[in-house]
């Protein structure tokens, strides 16, 4: 599960969204052009009150039409370039931060592709899928609003102020009163939002994985006729989030009526004592007017700093919530310096051989989130599969033989011991290298929304072409991809679902082979074939393996009688090597296994 999420004693806003920043800064003189220009704009629209104070004490006071049409001319004019201006600032933020939003989303794409499995086994991927979309939009949007605006209001209310002080002092006065209970308001504001809007996001991801796996699961959904029961889980989660959402709303909602009333009510003090000041001569009727239009321009500034605030937490939280994602530690560094295969030294200094095949040296595995006190999932492995040798993996329900094949390609990491390939510890081969000499065929295959040629393909470097895939289909007796409808250029579809499972799993297979790699790490490969294609796809097979070390999971007689020996895997250890016929006569546990009486993972 993902982490839970942080109090607001735990962080601060700004801090957090600080983090920011490396994304921010190549696109910087642009956004700084782009509040400046903001500033030059609202400001512009504080001069209005000036024109008008002008207007009345001059031209209206003396009867004079034509400084009257003059000083509308100046508005109109003061009103376009403000209009032009804020233009101007949409166009200055727009691409920019369309970039900065794709670069964060490329960066967590990629930083995902980095994370160890035992990450991925732990985070639910619709928490995934919302920080990549829903929280990357929530900072695009403060970026492109409440950024600038909170600046952009903050000069606005402090020239307002200013200027309305400098035109009647007392009256300032009168306004600046609500300034401190709305100071403390959104300080309340501020940290009971932040809890909330973090409560909601992670709901959404909720909310994002079901949805997920309701429509990869739709054939058991279906199959089991639980559509009801599923649509009520939904349906509840949609409610819990509803609530929350509505709690967010009366939370905005409050401050709003604050925010909104004290200046309202400070605007109407203002105009009474004006007005008095106006009647007993002590104050000019212009510069009233100015007065006030000043204090109603500033109404959108002082109202808008609700939502602004409301909406830089719910950034905070989504930059919160992206860097826990972005935070997390990517597969460990290389031990030691990248070595060739061939030709190296042993981690103890010695030559190594060019050819030793897979060993195991004492390799112990325990899961991360497992308790210390807990037995190892793997205890003291020493296994040597000879060069060319295949040797079948064989062993009960939950005895560990999916996690030791997982070790090879370092999809996990052991915790003590070591492996080695030709004599090469694969820690000091960097993982790109390592999973070129090694290619992996799991029981669950796994296909993406592409053609069956680029699917197959992907198991091969970037030279391979339609005599590697044609060769690797025949090996997997998957000749079926040929009679699709567009051949191998046939999209498969999310998952592969458009095929059965035994299609799917000669795909895998092909994938697998089409490299022609040095090592093979076969999964349970043919578990979910009928007995004539598994015959003929063993058939096929015995011509790769006499070309490659493997090491095949195995459950039927069939698929270990490919192998030259048979390695038997029991309670975490290994606890019998030999060929097959050895085992049967001389190990009961195997014996037993090979009687069909536990063919189960």
């Amino acid at each position: 599960m993902p982490p839970t999420r942080a109090t607001t004693e735990e962080r601060s806003a700004v801090r957090t969204l600080l983090r920011l920043w490396p994304y921010v800064r190549p696109v910087r003189v642009r956004l700084f052009s782009a509040a400046l220009v903001a500033i030059v704009a609202s400001c512009t629209g504080l001069v209005i009150p000036l024109v008008l104070k002008w207007m009345v004490d001059g031209p209206v006071a003396d009867h004079d039409p034509g400084g009257v049409w003059l000083g509308a001319l100046y508005l109109l004019l003061l009103g376009c370039a403000e209009a032009l201006l804020f233009g101007l600032r949409r166009w200055l933020v727009a691409r920019p931060l369309s970039h900065v939003e794709a670069s964060m989303r490329a960066g967590l794409y990629g930083h995902l592709q980095r994370l160890p499995v035992a990450f991925h086994d732990r985070w639910a991927s619709g928490q995934l899928l919302s920080r990549a979309t829903t929280d990357l939009m929530l900072l695009r949007m403060f970026l492109a609003f409440p950024l600038t605006f909170l600046l952009v209001n903050a000069v606005t209310i402090l020239v307002g102020v200013l200027i309305m002080l400098a035109q009647d002092w007392t009256l300032g006065l009168v306004i600046l009163v609500p300034a401190v209970p709305m100071v403390w308001t959104c300080v309340l504001f501020e940290k009971r939002y932040a809890e909330v809007a973090r409560l909601a996001q992670d709901q959404v991801g909720d909310l994002t994985t079901v949805v997920e796996e309701s429509v990869l699961g739709i054939r058991i959904i279906k199959g089991f006729g639980r559509h009801r029961s599923q649509a009520r889980a939904f349906r509840e989660l949609v409610r819990t989030l509803r609530g929350t959402e509505l709690r967010k709303a009366r939370m905005l909602a409050a401050i709003w009526a604050v925010i909104v009333t004290l200046p309202e009510l400070a605007i109407g003090a203002a105009l009474f004592w004006g007005s008095v000041q106006v009647a007993d001569g002590d104050l000019s009727a212009g510069t009233l007017v100015a007065f006030l239009s000043t204090a109603l321009a500033l109404r959108w500034p002082v109202e808008s700093i609700g939502f602004l605030l409301a909406m830089s937490q719910e950034a905070a939280t989504a930059t919160e919530r992206y860097f826990e994602a972005r935070d997390a530690l990517q597969e460990g560094e290389d031990k030691r310096p990248v070595r060739g295969a061939g030709n190296c030294a042993t981690s103890h200094g010695q030559p190594a051989p060019d050819n030793d095949g897979i060993r195991f040296h004492s390799v112990s595995f325990r899961y991360p989130d497992a308790s210390p006190d807990s037995p190892p999932t793997l205890a003291h492995i020493d296994l040597h599969i000879r060069p060319g040798e295949s040797m079948a993996l064989v062993g009960a329900t939950g005895s560990g033989k999916t996690t030791l094949t997982a070790l090879i390609p370092r999809l996990h990491e052991t915790t003590s011991g070591r492996i080695t390939l030709d004599g090469t510890d694969i820690t000091a081969l960097s993982r790109e290298e390592l999973r070129t000499l090694v290619a992996v065929a799991f029981e669950e295959p796994t296909l993406f929304s592409a053609s069956v040629g680029e699917n197959v393909l992907m198991g091969a470097d970037d030279s391979a072409g339609e005599p590697e895939l044609a060769r690797a289909l025949a090996v997997a007796q998957a000749d079926f991809a040929h009679a699709l409808p567009q051949g191998t250029a046939t999209q498969v579809g999310e998952q592969g679902l458009s095929l059965s499972g035994g299609q799917r799993q000669r795909l895998a297979l092909a994938r697998a082979v089409v490299g022609r790699p040095r090592f093979l790490v076969l999964d349970d490969p043919l578990s979910a074939l009928d007995v004539h294609t598994e015959a003929a796809v063993e058939a096929a097979l015995r011509d790769v393996l006499a070309d490659t070390t493997a090491l095949i999971v195995a459950h039927r007689p069939s698929t270990v009688l490919l192998a030259d020996r048979v390695a038997l895997l029991s309670g975490g250890r290994i606890t019998a090597v030999g060929t097959h016929q050895e085992l049967l006569r001389g190990n009961t546990e195997y014996a037993h296994l090979m009687s069909g009486e536990d063919h189960r993972r």
